[in-house]
């Protein structure tokens, strides 16, 4: 079975790449073209459900794919700019033109990447005029045309189409590096073995421990040794019908507790890869509150240990909740909610901050996802509260004793009503500690 491979890129690349990719038998190539960058986020998001995986022209288009396209779980890869694709458009240059290198401009390449080209080529000390990309088109677009207008370049060299049309238009000398077959055969090659990987990943073994109330919402008359049977057979029943779906093995532990055995690759796939509680029909009818820990090891006996952890970790968010915990300790959920969050029950790095402060790494952790999620430093208590699913008093007790260690600072208050006292704004920095 081929690999679905979708690639977007630029039309006059497109055949040239689209040629590799279908000459290779492992390979089933879905192309897309973009005119705008902005165009690249709604063609992955629309044909998301057509491939396995992504491929890109170059590193913009790949960097726009993940910004524009962020709930995408699917593989995405993009062919370097740097090795042949560069050397052939110099060669064209040394040997074409006689164009000496000093006298050309460069963008998207590091200070670093272009000095180990100099390094390469033997071309003594010559520094080479580049600028990185840092998140302007136009910048790039200004760098290669002030060089121009300054008399320092015969040539502006870019990897991006949109910066070569423009600079053609303000009549600047200018090539581009395209990708060659050797960069794409090794695009191909790292997608290749991470397709591999992920193989074995998906037959990792998966454990589900499910606790349900078979007895919630009886009345008191109906309190009877047959009907209470009666209700566990019913609820036996449905998770048998469910553990089909999943291809898994259903053991029932005691009354209200089922443990499920199937692989990583199918959950994955129904949990639309641990995000969402499976919308299956066998477990409509048991309520809202299934709760359930899913484990994923490399034997039956750790998969087993992650599902007991994940079972404990839905405490806190009480019943209904859905968590996983990896064989690596990484713990995600609850799933299909809007505060879940992942993290790691042992993170490195941060046991001298537990040692300091008291708290758990478990927390730490926690903290550290949560804040990395909300994309800030700066939280107050009842927004942690909110995302660790705690009492705000446990969330302010949490800031008080990073602050009082030195791992957390108030910066501010922030008024949230008429009423009540203002919140304390911390900035929280886990990884130094405030000298």
């Amino acid at each position: 079975m081929k690999i679905k491979l979708g690639y977007v890129g630029v039309e006059d690349t497109m055949g040239f790449v689209t040629d590799i990719i279908r000459q290779s038998a492992e390979f089933e190539c879905y192309p897309f073209t973009h005119e705008r960058f902005e165009d690249i986020g709604p063609i992955v998001s629309a044909h998301a459900h057509k491939v396995d995986m992504w491929l890109f022209s170059g590193p913009l288009p790949y960097q726009a794919a993940r910004e524009q396209a962020s709930h995408i779980q699917q593989p995405m890869f993009y062919i370097s700019y740097s090795g042949t694709g560069l050397y052939r458009t110099l060669c064209q240059l040394f040997y074409r033109q006689r164009i000496d290198i000093s006298r050309l401009s460069f963008d998207m390449y590091s200070a670093e990447e272009l000095a180990k080209v100099a390094e390469e080529l033997e071309l003594g000390g010559s520094v080479l005029n580049g600028k990185p990309f840092e998140g302007s088109y136009q910048a790039l677009i200004d760098f290669h045309l002030d060089m121009w207008r300054q008399g320092r370049i015969d040539y502006a060299v870019t990897c991006v189409w949109y910066v070569q049309d423009k600079l053609k238009e303000l009549g600047v000398p200018v090539l581009r590096v395209i990708p060659t077959e050797s960069s794409v055969q090794a695009a191909l090659t790292e997608a290749w073995r991470t397709w591999e990987t992920l193989r074995y990943k998906d037959t990792q073994i998966a454990v589900q421990f499910i606790e349900t109330d078979p007895y919630a919402g009886i009345t008191k008359d109906s309190y009877v040794s047959d009907e209470l049977f009666r209700m566990e057979l019913a609820v036996s029943e449905a998770l048998l019908d469910y553990s089909r779906r999943v291809q898994g093995s259903l053991k029932t532990i005691s009354p209200g507790r089922y443990a499920i055995f199937t692989t990583r690759g199918i959950l994955k796939n129904i949990t639309e890869h641990f995000t969402q509680m499976p919308d299956c029909p066998e477990l409509s009818g048991l309520g809202a509150e299934l709760t359930c820990g899913i484990g994923i090891g490399r034997t039956a006996y750790e998969a087993e240990m992650m599902a007991g952890n994940a079972l404990m970790q839905t405490r806190q968010y009480g019943k209904g909740a859905w968590m996983v915990v990896f064989n690596d300790k990484t713990v995600s959920g609850p799933l299909g909610r809007a505060e879940r969050i992942s993290y790691s029950y042992s993170a490195e790095g941060l046991q001298n901050v537990s040692d300091d402060t008291g708290l758990s790494s478990l927390t730490l952790g926690k903290i550290e996802a949560i804040l990395r999620k909300l994309q800030t430093d700066v939280i107050h208590s009842n927004e942690l509260a909110q995302q660790m699913g705690i009492m705000p008093r446990s969330a302010r007790r949490i800031l008080i004793q990073l602050e009082s260690s030195g791992y957390a600072s108030v910066i501010g208050e922030e008024t949230t009503s008429t009423r009540g006292r203002p919140l304390k704004m911390y900035k929280v920095a886990l990884r130094q500690v405030n000298q």
